[in-house]
């Protein structure tokens, strides 16, 4: 690893633990015969183990500190007569402050301390009994899936972004892009225990986690809060497993998944095993985890012939997390990740065959660090520090020119790219206990510091555009072998307040500062979110919110001039020139002071922001079923698009501009009903409309080079679909069986016409694919195997798994070149299929 770039930093970090160390100390204090008891609990009313109580008051100089136990119980003794002033804290609660506790009668007082949930840096969301608590803590309510759910529920991969689309607003595109309100993965944020957890270069969700070290997956569409930043789209947050404290091992989907062609076994199609174990390296004190995944598919795609139909993957991993408890108020952990992959046809689909697509593949690691320093008067200090390493690459199947034409790819795809890069970043906020006036307020700042920086190199292969009688109707050249290199300093600041008043109205009101040295050099982005519940009883809470969400640049800007220039040679129907090769200069398109555009060289100096506003209602109907209602409007502009323009008869630019934007708005509707503790069913109704510019420098490069740039066009994104229903529960039968059922029906993608040199025709996505349906299931059962030695005193959970129950053909190509004999024939149908696991559990 490479934290040996930041020796100040480990020296900084050395020092303040030792401080914190030192300060633990506590002078004598008398011991009268006088006492307090008292209970710590969250809102549900369950006990809060571990939580740190601070008491204050005669005889107390620096204040008298206990744990609470396993019952959330502590207790004091020896107290003078007098007013004492107490403070409860624990990780991922909100500090909480009880003054004037009388001590001196003959009853010792006993105080029941409620910690509300921490919405500043961790909302943890645990479902009981009931379908939900109605909480105003906050106006960001993110949507939650917890450990059992990832486990319980079929999803085709085993992995959090399979999870991901289970989210209203969240959609995979047929090519296998998420979208969140509108906007692909890499306008938004990942981020996995406070810290950034993606490409650095594309902002691309990357870099896997281990669905086994998870312990909650949160999606955010609306993030009020002033900590969070550097997206334009959706944020979601990871929350990784503590260490466990006592030694456990589990092997998880050990059996590979055979491949069956024709009636027969061939080969191996499928095999995931995950391995986990962990406990304490030294009790009480240091806790330690691992959390292994190995990768290898043969997925096959619908509409190629058999054995030349598969996408190839292989990869490994690795999340090692450890947790050292330095003293009851401070606590430091850390996790290390290794993530190697290799993806042959990482693109290939019914129209682009293995010869004409691009292989795939990235390694890296990552460290990072987190230090939480508790106070005795419950403020809470968190230091998040990490390094990222990160390479990539990507290369087609030979030398061949490649071909387009109006039935798909062909020849070897045309570009050879590779990356590497680093990110370091630390993150600080400082929590200060609540403080009454005009209610309870709670306070947090923060300041964020990250760099980013890659080099890279890209070569590109001369892309041959053939009619469907097999003349040459354009070709496109490209200069030479380009060096790529970039980087991006950002520095932002952070305050807020979270005012609670009379329990019935909550309002987040934050700022958020910053700079970065190839975007925006100063941004301000206000956030203001409010939360009202009206009556007594609590059963109907009002939400609402506004919000500016300045975006990171992309790393591909900082260089884009850098990039292969682009030659275009046009040809007559039988094949002659037009005319001499036209090159299309790569420039930066700027605004000059009298409106005219100036091509320049320099980048832009520009960051993309969005605009959210929202609302929402949430109802209990019952104590057991939960309606929620809400409205989103989401508007991004200052996107970096591009554009070809040819300026004369033999000259051309292709510009990279900041004029992009783009516009979402949605409805969603979602009820949510537990009828007990072994029931639990989610059914969301979402109108949502995504349009914006095509064009987008994601779009364009991200993950692989288009070979033809069409003109940019205002139109409907490829995640726009109108309606959609995503229904999913876990329900719990007798013989300890668990099924979990998961249902899809939304609308058909869009999709464009092209002519015979692959030009619009008509307004770009103006069609649409069949509506999708889908319904998938997952059944789990626990079982003991006493007739082998070595297992029989452990637990076996056998699954089953079955996608696309009703066989629904789901297309997921069509042929959209009017000049093409198919031309409207959808391809690449999706069949049921089967899936078998076994987990081990020690």
């Amino acid at each position: 690893m490479t934290f040996y770039r930041w020796p100040w930093l480990l020296g900084l970090a050395t020092l303040a633990a030792g401080a914190t160390v030192c300060s633990g100390a506590r002078p004598p204090i008398l011991r009268p015969s006088f006492g307090l008891t008292g209970t710590a609990k969250d809102v549900s009313g369950l006990p809060i183990s571990r939580a740190t109580c601070t008491l204050t008051g005669p005889g107390l100089i620096q204040g008298l500190t206990v744990r609470t136990d396993a019952q959330g119980r502590f207790s004091y003794t020896g107290l003078v007569p007098g007013s004492f002033n107490l403070t409860c804290a624990a990780f991922h609660y909100q500090p909480v402050q009880k003054k004037g506790i009388a001590v001196g009668a003959e009853v010792s007082p006993s105080i029941e301390v409620i910690l509300p949930p921490e919405i500043m840096l961790r909302q943890r969301v645990e479902v009981r009994a009931k379908a939900g608590r109605l909480s105003p803590q906050s106006a960001a309510r993110p949507s939650t899936l917890n450990a059992a759910s990832l486990e319980s529920l079929p999803l085709v991969q085993e992995k959090f972004t399979a999870a991901l689309p289970l989210v209203p607003g969240v959609v995979r595109t047929p090519d296998g892009r998420l979208s969140i309100k509108g906007s692909l993965e890499n306008q938004g944020m990942l981020l996995v225990d406070s810290a950034e957890t993606v490409d650095p270069v594309t902002g691309s969700f990357s870099i896997e986690v281990p669905i086994d070290a998870i312990e909650s997956l949160q999606v955010y569409k609306t993030a009020y809060l002033a900590q969070y930043g550097r997206f334009s789209g959706g944020l979601a947050t990871i929350h990784t497993k503590a260490p466990p404290d006592h030694w456990t091992y589990q092997l998880n989907d050990f059996l590979p998944t055979p491949r069956i062609e024709a009636g027969h076994i061939a080969g191996i199609a499928d095999d995931r095993p995950r391995l986990s174990f962990g406990g304490p390296l030294i009790p009480g004190k240091l806790d330690f985890g691992e959390y292994l995944v190995y990768i290898y598919g043969r997925d096959p795609v619908r509409g190629l012939p058999y054995p030349h139909n598969e996408i190839k993957t292989e990869g490994l991993t690795s999340l090692t997390d450890f947790q050292y408890v330095v003293s009851d108020r401070h606590l430091l952990s850390g996790n290390v990740m290794v993530f190697p992959l290799r993806r042959e046809f990482a693109d290939i689909n019914s129209l682009i065959p293995q010869s004409a697509s691009s292989n795939y593949g990235q390694r890296g690691e990552s460290v990072a660090l987190t230090d939480r320093y508790l106070r005795a008067n419950g403020s809470i200090l968190t230091t998040v520090m990490k390094e990222t390493l990160f390479s990539s690459y990507a290369y087609g199947q030979g030398q061949q020119d490649m071909l387009v034409t109006p039935e798909g790819w062909g020849g070897n795809f045309f570009n050879t790219w590779r990356r590497s890069s680093d990110q370091q970043e630390i993150h600080q906020t400082y929590e200060i206990p609540r403080w009454v006036g005009w209610g309870n307020h709670a306070f947090t700042f923060g300041a964020d510091f990250i760099h980013r920086a890659y080099t890279g190199v890209s070569i590109s292969r001369p892309v041959l555009i053939r009619r469907q009688d097999g003349t040459l109707a354009e070709q496109i050249d490209f200069s030479g072998p380009a060096a790529l290199n970039a980087e991006d300093t950002e520095v932002a600041g952070f305050a807020e307040d979270h005012w609670t008043l009379a329990n019935r109205w909550a309002l987040d009101a934050g700022l958020r500062y910053s700079g970065q040295t190839i975007g925006e050099p100063a941004a301000f982005s206000p956030r203001l979110g409010v939360v009202y519940a009206p009556g007594s009883r609590g059963r109907t809470v009002l939400r609402g919110g506004f919000g500016v969400f300045y975006d990171r640049v992309p790393l591909l800007a900082g260089d884009f001039t850098g990039n292969p220039r682009r030659s275009v040679t046009y040809f007559s129907s039988n094949g002659m020139p037009l005319g001499p090769p036209i090159p299309f200069q790569n420039y930066y398109e700027k605004i000059g002071e009298d409106g005219v555009v100036v091509p320049s060289g320099h980048h832009l100096a520009s960051t993309p922001y969005n605009l959210t506003w929202s609302g929402e209602l949430d109802q209990e109907i019952t104590p057991n079923l939960l309606l929620r209602i809400s409205y989103l409007i989401s508007r991004t502009d200052n996107e970096f698009v591009i554009s070809p323009r040819q300026t004369s008869p033999t000259k051309g630019l292709l510009l990279l501009s900041n004029t992009g934007r783009s516009r979402y708005h949605e409805v969603d509707g979602t009820l949510h009903y537990r009828p007990g503790r072994n029931a639990d069913l989610n059914v969301s109704y979402v109108y949502s409309r995504a349009r914006g510019d095509l064009n987008t420098l994601s779009e364009i490069y991200v993950p692989f080079e288009q070979p033809v740039i069409r003109p940019d066009f205002f139109a409907n994104l490829p995640s726009d679909i109108p309606q959609r229903v995503v229904t999913w529960g876990r329900f719990q039968l007798p013989w300890r069986t668990v099924v979990s059922p998961l249902f899809d029906v939304h609308s058909g993608f869009p999709f464009s016409v092209f002519d015979a040199r692959q030009n619009y025709v008509g307004s770009p996505d103006h069609l649409h694919f069949p509506t999708f349906l889908s319904l998938d299931m997952k059944m789990m059962k626990e079982f003991r195997f006493p007739l082998v030695p070595w297992l029989k005193n452990h637990t076996l959970r056998g699954g089953l798994e079955v996608f696309n129950v009703t066989n629904h053909q789901n297309p997921r190509d069509v042929f959209s070149n009017v000049t093409s004999p198919y031309y409207g024939h959808f391809v690449g149908f999706q069949h049921r299929t089967y899936d078998l696991s076994v987990d081990i559990v020690y």
